[in-house]
């Protein structure tokens, strides 16, 4: 899979998450992380199973993948990854990471990004210092929000201070709970969503019971 320029991708962002709805706060987020860290393009990483939700419904694997694909089909920097859809079993991130690595090979290297908050508790994640071995990891930080503090994680995973980096991201106040309440109770999501993802959300009645 070459970059747009036709050289093959060495500098690789992933963004993983549940994208129940995928919205602008996602795409600004992997536009500002692919520009301040000269990434060759970023991937697109649906949970198949999160094992942070369990208990919460969420929406069919199939119906989050055609929203991803809708809503990156204009970037020739974005692409979809299926590698944790077409998984068994929990989505752990460093699972997923240990794939892409077989699947771009030995001279690919990867940027995980993540929440400022998520980065916070990554010591509750599955295997964090083997995590950092496999990527660099990117808090992503709005402007109005304390700034995140990579030293703090020295005494637990040493060096790990060294394996991150921070990107502040225009401030856009929009979240995936938020937008699935607002359809369900018939409010309008218009310029939250991209189109594309809006209609298939009205087309396929999604967030509606």
């Amino acid at each position: 899979m070459p970059t747009p320029d036709g050289s093959p991708p060495t500098r690789i962002g992933v963004l993983g998450g549940t994208f129940d709805p995928i919205h602008h706060g996602h795409l600004a987020a992997a536009e500002e992380c692919r520009a301040a860290l000269d990434l060759d393009l970023v991937l697109f990483m649906p949970a198949g199973q999160p094992p942070h939700k369990r208990g919460r419904v969420i929406s069919p694997a199939a119906d989050r993948v055609v929203m991803v694909e809708l809503a990156i089909a204009t970037n020739p920097f974005f692409r979809l990854s299926r590698v944790d859809v077409d998984r068994d079993g929990p989505s752990y991130t460093v699972g997923a990471l240990e794939q892409l690595r077989l699947e771009w090979g030995l001279e690919a290297r990867f940027w995980f990004l993540m929440g400022a908050d998520s980065l916070a508790d990554i010591l509750t994640w599955r295997d964090p210092a083997r995590l950092i071995e496999l990527c660099r990891v990117v808090a992503v930080n709005r402007p109005d929000a304390p700034q995140p503090a990579p030293e703090k994680l020295d005494a637990e995973l040493p060096g790990a201070s060294q394996r991150i980096d921070v990107v502040e991201m225009p401030a856009m106040d929009i979240s995936g709970t938020d937008l699935r309440a607002r359809v369900k109770a018939g409010r309008p999501v218009k310029y939250q969503l991209p189109e594309a993802v809006e209609q298939y959300v009205t087309e396929r009645g999604l967030y509606r019971s």
